[in-house]
């Protein structure tokens, strides 16, 4: 049994923007893509067969306070794999939503999101990265949403081929924009299915201020980011969330945009 939430959270509190960084090279993104793939398919053993190899295991875990079941593959040692990032899946049930987290504790409090979406709706996926996106030297190599020689891109795109729809998380600083408390869009994709548009209906019921990439010119729409280049590739659904301080952690807006993403998921689990 684990806490779940502080066993991801203590993770990423030791992310440090001058901390060490390197991508996984060709063949452990090949080998990981697999093994993750896998998983998914319901192959644990064959997952861990993959996995190992590159200083990755799988583990069971069940919460505490919940008592659901969830599969993390994580680094089983202190080496490079261990600022890879994580994978979260529901053990309980098909896989049907991923929530990505990029860029931890740079943009602060969305890790903590993802884990609340995680532990709220049974069937997600939560794919986070595992180093501040300045690590590595500054240079972007650790900003997986836009760099494709990353684990954490290899893992969604595995998701996306299997049709789960994600939805990423990002916050901005107060200084980008004070129209706006959450900045929506699908990314490259430039269009909104129903449910996309339903959510940005909910933020606004739920007093938040919202620009709709699909319909409005908006900053911080993701239409460079790799993973929402993927997923129209993949002919998946990706939305990209971009949420100010206020709609994030103890911000006063933080649990409306939280409901509000929650019923997004719900949807996508047929609830």
């Amino acid at each position: 049994m684990v806490d779940l939430r502080s066993r991801v959270l203590s993770y990423t509190r030791g992310l440090r923007r001058d901390g060490p960084y390197s991508p996984p090279g060709e063949d452990e993104r090949r080998r990981l893509a697999r093994g993750v793939g896998s998983l998914l398919d319901g192959d644990a053993h064959e997952a861990e067969r993959l996995l190992g190899p590159i200083g990755l295991g799988v583990t069971r875990l069940t919460d505490t306070e919940s008592g659901r079941r969830y599969d993390e593959i994580a680094a089983t040692g202190t080496g490079a794999s261990d600022r890879w990032g994580r994978l979260y899946l529901s053990a309980d049930s098909r896989i049907r939503w991923s929530a990505q987290v990029p860029h931890p504790v740079s943009d602060r409090d969305t890790e903590a999101l993802g884990v609340r979406l995680l532990e709220g709706t049974p069937g997600g996926a939560l794919v986070l990265a595992g180093a501040h996106r300045l690590a590595g030297g500054g240079a972007g190599a650790a900003d997986v949403a836009h760099r494709e020689d990353s684990a954490f891109h290899g893992i969604v795109v595995e998701l996306q081929k299997r049709g789960v729809p994600g939805i990423q998380l990002h916050g901005f600083a107060r200084s980008t924009t004070d129209r706006y408390d959450a900045v929506l869009s699908t990314g490259a994709a430039q269009s909104a299915p129903g449910e996309v548009s339903a959510l940005a209906d909910r933020m606004e019921t739920e007093g938040l201020r919202v620009c709709r990439g699909w319909s409005a010119r908006c900053p911080l729409e993701g239409t460079t980011n790799v993973q929402s280049r993927a997923a129209k590739r993949q002919h998946a659904t990706f939305v990209h969330l971009e949420l100010a301080p206020r709609a994030r952690g103890e911000g006063r807006d933080a649990d409306g945009a939280a409901t509000a993403v929650a019923g997004l998921l719900s949807t996508w689990t047929g609830g």
